[in-house]
């Protein structure tokens, strides 16, 4: 391995890493009224109510998968009595659906900005890139995996996997990319990126899951009283509920 390489594999997942976490912050501090995913509901919602279901659960298992894939080891699947060759059939047949589904969705979704036009009016430089690394990254990722699903496929829980692991270790194992094929080497370079823009872009709308729904108290509806029009006056005391 180069010693570019080596830098590559070193250097790149931090440089990732500080992009995101302090694009948050910042974008945290000082955008707060710009932290949302610039809905267009309003111009068109017919074609979004089916492109935006179908994007969001196909990138949705995209990560799940990638989740279990890289930070789940071979050991403790082997261990429940999960093999290889399954792992990778059921990995390659998941993912693959998975990535159409997402793969669709994003081409709806670009269709309906290109198509709609106070839609496209409302599209940014910002919201292209995004769109092309998005895109980018997820048929990498599928051309990556198609072209070593021959056999039981390409291994990446030996490699790819523990050199991701050993970087939240802060000691990066640089040593396991060597001899990685270049489909997955350029699909994560690509997914680095993304993950680097994200703070940058609409997809800061990942981070605002509304967790606090599921603690906020209940909101009680009461009927309005038969015959009347306007506001009820006060009453004090308690009343009765019928």
């Amino acid at each position: 391995m180069s010693l570019a390489d080596s830098l590559l594999w070193t250097a790149m997942p931090y440089i990732t890493i500080v992009l995101l976490v302090g694009g948050i912050i910042w974008r945290y501090r000082y955008d707060k009224f710009g932290w949302t995913t610039r809905s267009s509901q309003l111009y068109e919602s017919r074609l979004l109510r089916i492109a935006s279901p179908v994007f969001h659960y196909g990138i949705l298992f995209v990560l799940a998968g990638h989740l279990v894939g890289l930070f789940v080891p071979d050991s403790w699947t082997s261990a429940i009595g999960v093999s290889e060759s399954t792992y990778h059939y059921l990995s390659l047949y998941t993912g693959t659906l998975a990535g159409l589904a997402t793969v669709a969705g994003i081409a709806l979704l670009i269709y309906r900005r290109r198509t709609n036009g106070p839609v496209f009016l409302a599209t940014t430089r910002n919201d292209k890139l995004m769109y092309v690394v998005l895109l980018a990254a997820i048929l990498m990722g599928m051309i990556a995996k198609l072209t070593h699903a021959g056999g039981h496929g390409y291994d990446y829980r030996t490699t790819i996997a523990p050199w991701l692991r050993s970087v939240f270790t802060l000691h990066p194992d640089y040593a396991r990319m060597d001899g990685v094929p270049v489909t997955y080497q350029i699909h994560i370079v690509i997914g680095c990126v993304l993950i680097a823009l994200v703070p940058y872009t609409r997809l800061i709308h990942m981070f605002s899951a509304p967790v606090q729904y599921l603690f906020r108290p209940y909101i009680v509806y009461r009927s309005r009283e038969r015959g009347q029009l306007g506001t009820r006056s006060e009453r004090p005391g308690w009343e009765r509920v019928p």
